[in-house]
């Protein structure tokens, strides 16, 4: 329910011109001063807080004159940055269980000291939150090798049925890291990590990983050494349901998806994924989710796909697949039926883009690398015409770079 209600509620990120205005305010990290468990709290509130000392306070309704529940319903249909702006109850309201959430963007984070870390970007408060951290396996993933510091290990993510899961990473020996999916709910009453079910294939270093109708989607990828039957494998798994087994998939017709971590985009019931990372020639794959079949990409698509992709979630309105052209600096857009990318913004600062996530008519990539996130605007807006959409950013947590990003609900908070 947390996905379905979050794709219905665009992204409340402000618009460049705020973002230049007031980039303290936005930009608060987890480490920054935020009282009241992240409320921002007014000269009025702290002057009412230093009188009420020691005294009970009566429960603030809601609406006065109303039962919470009901309250609920009224205020569910308000744009969260209206509620956050009223009073602590409406923005308590914000972060509680039963209350639509926005949608945040959550980065898998490389720390100046090597390690990985996770932190969600609240798009409301303006302001970067740590995740707790996971329960990593002995010995952890990595992503760098002191044999190989000028290429980051990939540490791959997908965004599935409102959770972030991790699939598959490297140990500093070059093994695989992960014999099951981790995964973040951050719906939960106290968001926190799991382990999924064991994968029913060999563990992976490297696949085509992504999200399909809700389910996590593997394909591909190599072990420890390159295996025949690993790299033509895959399988699909509901988060959702974390008892249930994976489902194996019908094996790939070849191995070539065993030489990078690539992306698995889905839209129109079609699973999309290209052979390699970056601009270079490579072969694309298309997974039929209906037929259950493998079939040729588009060669429109396959020509066209230049650097990351990815689209919104399966339950959205829209499962568009964006891709970043690196070399240009431009946002394209794919369509079925002309088998032809369009460009939705071309910009110097989207150059060398390395990651993306797409959820509430937003792109957002990582650029500059990983010092910041670049967010464009995609939502259709009548009268705009030819006008270039807008386009901002978010600074990355200090002293991190974002490695990877997805779009999913905001996490719980506490009463």
């Amino acid at each position: 329910m947390a996905a379905t209600a979050a794709a219905k509620r665009p992204c409340c990120w402000p618009p460049a011109a705020a973002a230049a205005a007031e980039p303290n305010k936005r930009h608060r990290t987890a480490g920054a001063a935020a009282p009241m468990d992240g409320d921002f709290v007014t000269a009025d509130d702290a002057a009412a807080a230093v009188q009420s000392q020691g005294q009970p306070q009566p429960k603030q309704p809601l609406l006065p004159g109303l039962p919470d529940h009901l309250a609920q319903l009224c205020l569910s249909p308000l744009q969260p940055r209206l509620m956050q702006a009223v009073c602590r109850p409406w923005r308590r309201l914000l972060y509680s269980p039963s209350f639509p959430p926005f949608l945040s963007l959550y980065a898998v984070l490389d720390d100046a000291d090597g390690g990985v870390s996770f932190s969600a970007y609240d798009t409301v408060a303006g302001r970067w939150d740590e995740l707790p951290p996971p329960p990593m396996p002995s010995p952890p993933p990595k992503l760098w090798h002191p044999s190989f510091l000028s290429r980051r290990l990939p540490l791959q993510s997908v965004a599935a049925a409102g959770r972030l899961v991790l699939v598959a990473g490297s140990t500093q020996s070059l093994h695989p890291a992960l014999s099951r999916p981790v995964v973040f709910d951050p719906a939960a009453p106290t968001p926190r990590w799991q382990l999924g079910p064991r994968f029913p294939f060999a563990p992976r270093r490297w696949c085509a990983a992504g999200a399909a109708r809700g389910r996590v989607f593997i394909a591909g990828g190599v072990g420890a050494g390159y295996d025949a039957n690993d790299a033509r494998s895959g399988a699909v798994w509901d988060p959702a349901a974390p008892s249930a087994p994976w489902e194996p998939l019908p094996p790939l017709r070849d191995g070539r998806f065993s030489r990078d971590a690539a992306e698995a985009v889905c839209s129109g019931g079609k699973v999309c994924m290209v052979s390699l990372r970056g601009s270079g020639a490579k072969e694309g794959a298309v997974f039929d989710l209906r037929a259950a079949r493998w079939e040729d990409m588009p060669p429109g698509m396959v020509a066209g796909w230049k650097g990351p992709a990815a689209a919104a979630s399966s339950d959205s309105s829209d499962e568009t697949i964006y891709v970043v052209d690196e070399e240009r600096g431009a946002l394209i857009a794919y369509d079925w039926a002309t088998d032809r990318w369009r460009t939705v913004a071309e910009s110097e600062r989207l150059k060398g883009a390395a990651e993306m996530a797409v959820g509430g008519g937003r792109v957002c990539m990582v650029a500059g690398g990983g010092e910041k996130v670049i967010v464009v605007d995609v939502t259709p807006k009548a009268g705009r015409g030819s006008a270039a959409p807008r386009m901002w950013e978010v600074a990355a947590p200090a002293g991190k770079r974002v490695v990877a990003l997805h779009v999913l609900p905001r996490m719980t908070r506490a009463e």
